[in-house]
């Protein structure tokens, strides 16, 4: 195990990926298979790092109506009608049980200007314009001012916004976590291609064991 790519759980945040209601709800408009899934235990580790004051920045997507801010292959269908976790909207809100509160109203306006919304007392939304969390985003510079160096990935659709995020977090250097059974769309190959980079594969209940050993050492 490389001392350069063990993850440091003392200087870690969780990152949430497009766990929206438009992509997570069953029948919703976009919805990505398996996210509903593995909700609950998306819900149990936010829940932990809550109560150890863990970093958690929510990443999401926010497509104007118009389509002008969608990703090329998707540009077509925005603009032909569909609806799709568009601001303002229901289907753009985070799922209930990811929420800190669910009463909780993103500002759209500001996330689409850059900047990241305070949630929690450790937490934040913040928008990104492409597949990846740190394109066009000030992701890396806010968790460097956290002092995090270790980024634990969950939420949806492993092959397209997870992968290319983890993949980017890789190249800027930080140790990487993704929790297999808090990810929809997560397949072996990919884990084993994400091995080859130094990114680190758990499952929900091994990240909670080693948070519960890290709160027993400190």
């Amino acid at each position: 195990m490389s001392k350069y790519t063990t993850p440091n759980l003392e200087k870690a945040a969780v990152i949430t990926i497009d766990t929206q209601n438009d992509f997570t709800l069953p029948g919703a408009v976009a919805e990505i298979a398996g996210t509903y899934e593995v909700l609950p235990n998306m819900a149990r580790i936010l829940e932990t790092c809550r109560l150890r004051n863990m970093p958690v920045v929510h990443v999401i997507r926010i497509y104007e109506p118009d389509g002008s801010n969608a990703d090329l292959c998707r540009r077509e269908i925005l603009q032909n009608g569909s609806q799709i976790v568009h601001p303002g909207t229901f289907g753009a809100q985070l799922v209930d049980v990811i929420s800190p509160d669910p009463n909780v109203q993103l500002d759209y306006e500001a996330l689409l200007n850059g900047q990241i919304q305070p949630v929690g007392p450790e937490e934040w939304v913040m928008y990104k314009p492409r597949w990846g969390a740190f394109y066009q985003t000030s992701l890396e510079k806010f968790a460097r001012e956290l002092g995090v160096d270790t980024l634990i990935f969950i939420g949806c659709n492993f092959p397209n916004c997870p992968r290319t995020s983890i993949y980017e977090a890789s190249e800027r250097d930080f140790k990487v976590i993704l929790i297999e059974d808090a990810m929809s769309g997560v397949y072996e190959k990919g884990i084993q291609e994400l091995a080859n980079i130094g990114v680190h594969t758990y499952k929900t209940e091994q990240l909670l064991s080693k948070l519960e050993t890290l709160n027993k050492v400190l």
